[in-house]
């Protein structure tokens, strides 16, 4: 079984947020999949079905961002799975918006939530696809921005890069890694 997390913010407030890209793509994954992502257990909303061949168990964490290592944890014990099972989707304000990257492991590069699972799980050899949200614009405060909607001018890309992002999870799972990575890097 693979473990997909989506990082994100809890409540309706945040559901439009930049933040939220992580919680978006799960969304996407569980309805192209017929996958309810709704049974609360272990601090986080859960799905467990299949994607292609491949069991797979959505997780969007209920915690706040900055602790979502703790409901990834959770799941991972209960579930018996390493962290080599477990794929995060997540934004990031250092890739322009649109832009994916995904990679077998890494450091968290300032995004709390894969910090906050790397010290939880004590280790950061976990994949992770990165979401471009759209630079940090200087001068702005990073949390403001990550809280804030996309424009309407960035609604396009953004509802692109979801869809490529879910994509970009399912060639993950149904030819492997490395083949994701050379078709959705940019």
């Amino acid at each position: 079984m693979r473990c997909l997390v989506g990082l994100g913010n809890p409540g309706s407030a945040y559901a439009a947020t930049r933040h939220n890209v992580g919680f978006q793509v799960v969304d996407a994954l569980a309805a192209r999949h017929g996958i309810d992502v709704a049974k609360r257990r272990h601090q986080a909303l859960l799905g467990r079905g299949r994607i292609g061949e491949v069991e797979v168990l959505l997780v969007k964490p209920q915690t706040f961002m900055n602790d979502s290592g703790l409901a990834v944890r959770r799941v991972l014990e209960y579930y018996r799975l390493e962290p080599c099972h477990l794929l995060v989707v997540c934004d990031d304000i250092n890739l322009d918006l649109g832009q994916l990257r995904l990679r077998r492991a890494g450091s968290p590069g300032g995004q709390k939530g894969l910090r906050s699972i790397g010290q939880h799980l004590g280790r950061t050899d976990f994949v992770r696809l990165r979401i471009g949200v759209g630079r940090l614009e200087t001068g702005r405060d990073a949390t403001g921005f990550v809280l804030s909607p996309f424009r309407a001018s960035e609604r396009e890309a953004a509802d692109d890069a979801l869809q490529q992002a879910a994509d970009a999870v399912e060639c993950a799972l149904r030819e492997g890694l490395e083949a994701a990575m050379g078709r959705y890097n940019s």
